[in-house]
């Protein structure tokens, strides 16, 4: 709906006046966007449920978020898009004015991290006023702490960048509906999507971001993501000061640049200078920026130190696809079971022998998984006493124990 006129709100009228005005753009601007993310169906479902509850969906810049929010304002009625950045005084009254004064029910708020004391306020209006909110954040890092506070006011989403069949869908008009990962591990898939193998490798090399569909070099726009992330958006929820933050920046070149197998909290504090404790602590503030991945081990008598990996596609800033072939597959593999919500954990052993990838948990059911190239053998799987043992690989050979690693990519 656009809205025209001015609102007289004792000295917030140029304020609301260019409120309304970006609101209108905004709906402007999300009609140019003919698809919408798989996310938007579960989002409007999740509104539409009869209890108050607030939603955020977090997830990194560059995923589409924006866009999103913008594609939800023009589907509701009586609903209004705000971006955070522009807002000067307080968000409360001018939710409550625009609520009283235009019979706005329901309001989409971009990037709330950019407003201090956003918790607060979430708070209040649940509290007092009688309107829905969706709001979006590319910093999940004070938010998850504070949906403990708020548990039952708001619900948290993830949007993460394309599966492999929402890039198909995106980029090729290929609509194919999801396939459920038990049936990728029993071979039970129509074996037609393995026509789609021809794309996967641009996929992992950077299509994974929407972004990407528009932009002829997406890695440059990555590295302008990953400086905005560390200076800017960590910088803004933590206490880090500029040496710390060269830090941080200088742990993700390391991870970028290292082998996958030993990227742990002791391997970064002897190569960055740090201790331990300050190693896990800016992992955990990058991967709550959505930066990298961190996977526990399952074992006996085995040091609880995650193995760390990267979101898809930041290893490419440095390295390049040939020599870190092996740790996107793995990234990308991650990345996947994250967004199917699948626990996910590395093998370890006290003695050093090779051990498979991964263990994921599917309900009660686990299954062993290997992640490599198209020579990838068993070796790995003598003496590993579970039932379901797969190898995801490179190509379309699909028999035995062997699955084609994009197939799990074709699951969300």
């Amino acid at each position: 709906m656009l809205f025209c006129g001015m609102l007289f709100i004792g000295g917030w009228e140029m304020n609301i006046a260019k409120i309304i005005e970006l609101n209108n753009l905004a709906i402007e601007n999300a009609r140019e966007f003919s698809k919408k993310r798989f996310i938007f169906k579960k989002i409007c479902e999740d509104i539409d449920q009869e209890s108050k509850h607030f939603t955020g969906i977090l997830g990194s810049r560059g995923v589409g978020k924006t866009i999103l929010l913008k594609q939800l304002n023009v589907y509701y009625k009586k609903s209004f898009y705000i971006s955070l950045d522009t807002v000067d005084g307080s968000l409360f009254e001018m939710l409550q004015e625009l609520n009283e004064k235009l019979g706005i029910n329901m309001f989409f708020l971009d990037e709330v991290h950019f407003y201090s004391g956003f918790e607060g306020i979430l708070k209040k209006v649940y509290d007092f006023l009688d309107i829905k909110i969706v709001f979006t954040s590319s910093v999940a890092l004070a938010l998850r702490e504070s949906a403990y506070d708020l548990s039952r006011r708001i619900v948290l989403k993830i949007m993460y960048p394309f599966s492999f069949r929402e890039y198909l869908y995106f980029t090729k008009d290929i609509n194919k509906d999801k396939l459920k990962f038990e049936d990728v591990i029993n071979n039970k898939f129509d074996k037609k999507w393995l026509s789609m193998f021809s794309y996967f490798s641009k996929y992992i090399e950077g299509g994974i971001m929407p972004f990407a569909i528009n932009e002829p070099v997406p890695l440059d726009v990555l590295d302008n993501i990953l400086t905005t992330v560390i200076y800017k958006d960590v910088a803004r929820v933590s206490n880090f000061g500029m040496d710390e933050l060269d830090k941080i920046r200088k742990m993700v070149s390391f991870i970028g640049k290292s082998e996958v197998d030993g990227i742990n909290y002791t391997s970064l504090s002897k190569n960055i200078g740090i201790s331990k404790f300050k190693a896990e602590q800016y992992i955990d503030f990058l991967e709550k920026a959505f930066v990298i991945h961190r996977i526990f081990p399952k074992g006996t008598n085995i040091l609880k130190e995650p193995k760390i990996l990267m979101a898809l596609p930041y290893r490419l800033l440095y390295s390049d696809r040939d020599i870190c072939l092996g740790g996107l597959r793995e990234d990308f593999f991650v990345e996947a079971m994250k967004m199917l919500g699948k626990e996910i954990f590395y093998l370890k052993n006290t003695r050093g022998a090779k051990v498979p990838d991964f263990l994921v948990e599917c309900g009660k059911e686990k299954v062993i998984c290997e992640v490599g190239g198209k020579t990838k053998g068993t070796q790995q799987f003598k003496g590993i006493d579970v039932k379901e043992k797969i190898i995801f690989s490179d190509g379309i050979e699909s028999k035995g124990k062997k699955r084609p690693l994009m197939m799990v990519g074709c699951c969300a």
